[in-house]
């Protein structure tokens, strides 16, 4: 088993009033699946996802990666953003060199690394381009590799298409599930989007508004990639459609 949530709670006080936001979330996460979290506004998704990576603890439960407790961020889990979170002062080689030579990878090693990593994603010869000088799909796969290239144990992502238009969607969703698929990673990602959860997903977990509390874990069994016309495609959007309404509600 690649990564554990265990009986997750969380509880924000605003102003002496409590809200428990996640209540025993539990799951488990073979290695290399991608896994979509999906539910409305304020279900405790992204809550979840930053205590997977660590940016802020549960009350109580616990996050394993690999058997062992996460405790805090590490270059085990990579994170991408819905903003993306590039540096805008750095060009695409900064950036993407940045969290290796945080690391102390060595300076050869993290040429190569980076060679790789833009070959990858397609993107030779714009090395030097700014964040500004990049288009919405450069940025989103600049982000992704970068959060690869100290080659975590999982991928964690933010709705990294929220800050997408719909017309370029579906495109880049094309896009980033290729760039998974070639990492060969474990990825987990917030979405709020049926199509977009079951065209990435080998598994959809759908969470309500009432502390989290996971209302369908559902395996998405297609080829990939997935052909978004045939009939079982449009089967999975149903049945997940009909249990995020059930989140709306806040089943």
């Amino acid at each position: 088993m690649n990564l554990e949530v265990r009986n997750i709670d969380k509880t924000f006080i605003n102003n002496k009033e409590e809200n428990k936001v996640l209540g025993n979330i539990d799951f488990k996460v073979e290695k290399g699946q991608f896994i979509s979290l999906l539910g409305p506004s304020g279900c405790g998704k992204t809550t979840l996802l930053t205590i997977m990576a660590g940016f802020q603890k549960a009350d109580s439960g616990e996050i394993l990666l690999e058997g062992k407790k996460v405790a805090k961020p590490g270059p085990d889990r990579g994170f991408v953003f819905q903003n993306y979170a590039l540096f805008p002062w750095m060009n695409l080689r900064h950036n993407i060199m940045f969290p290796m030579k945080q690391q102390g990878v060595p300076k050869a090693q993290r040429e190569e690394r980076m060679l790789e990593l833009l070959r990858m994603a397609q993107l030779e010869g714009n090395e030097k381009l700014y964040p500004h000088q990049m288009s919405g799909g450069m940025k989103q796969r600049a982000a992704v590799i970068r959060a690869l290239a100290c080659k975590p144990q999982v991928l964690l992502m933010d709705e990294p298409l929220g800050a997408v238009d719909f017309q370029m969607r579906q495109l880049l969703q094309e896009e980033l599930e290729s760039l998974v698929m070639k990492a060969n990673i474990t990825a987990v990602m917030v979405t709020h989007d049926v199509d977009e959860a079951v065209y990435m997903s080998d598994r959809v977990i759908v969470m309500s508004r009432n502390r989290g509390k996971i209302l369908s874990d559902m395996s998405i069994e297609m080829e990939r990639p997935r052909d978004r016309k045939s009939g079982i495609y449009a089967k999975y959007k149903d049945e997940l459609t009909a249990v995020l309404k059930r989140a709306l509600d806040g089943e």
